[in-house]
């Protein structure tokens, strides 16, 4: 299974969510449990959004990163997924942890493009504003803290993950392949 998928198991007393990445395993609460196998695979045994890409780590075209907003997308690792989220000054793009520092539960974007005013972003729960060339927080509960960084480059018109804490990156805005 190349995306991710919430369950949530409700039990009497006791309910669960949990993200899952893999293609089976279980989710138990209480004396419930749920168990799942996934064939991720397309009738050819193609995952096709590879196979379009050619690159787990290519994101998107450059033009597809905004310079208004950010665009989401999701870094792994194995199992593990890290939301990040992308903005593009000229040929240039920046990536940081889609998470503010001073509450790092509370994103940056939550979903249709972080707000960017004064070519900053700003979190959208209490104003805190950011640099977009280094992530550095210039106003806010949180001034002096920076966002954390994820390394990409943009190469042939595309923009690729490049951070080796990960082995692959998609976008959060296109539905799964």
């Amino acid at each position: 299974m190349t995306d991710s998928v919430r369950v949530t198991l409700e039990g009497d007393d006791d309910a669960t969510s949990v993200t899952v990445y893999g293609n089976e395993g279980d989710v138990s609460t209480g004396d419930a449990t749920f168990r799942f196998s996934v064939d991720g695979s397309t009738e050819d045994g193609d995952d096709h959004r590879a196979e379009a890409t050619g690159d787990p780590r290519r994101i998107a075209p450059l033009a597809d990163v905004p310079t208004d907003g950010t665009l989401r997308c999701e870094a792994r690792a194995g199992n593990r997924g890290t939301e990040l989220i992308l903005r593009r000054e000229g040929e240039a793009v920046s990536a940081w942890r889609n998470s503010c520092p001073h509450k790092p539960e509370v994103r940056l974007d939550p979903g249709p493009g972080a707000i960017v005013r004064d070519d900053q972003l700003v979190c959208h729960e209490h104003g805190a504003r950011f640099e977009c060339d280094d992530g550095v927080c210039t106003a806010g509960p949180c001034r002096g803290d920076a966002l954390e960084s994820i390394a990409v480059a943009v190469r042939d018109g595309a923009v690729y993950l490049t951070d080796d804490r990960f082995d692959s990156c998609r976008r959060l805005d296109e539905p799964a392949a």
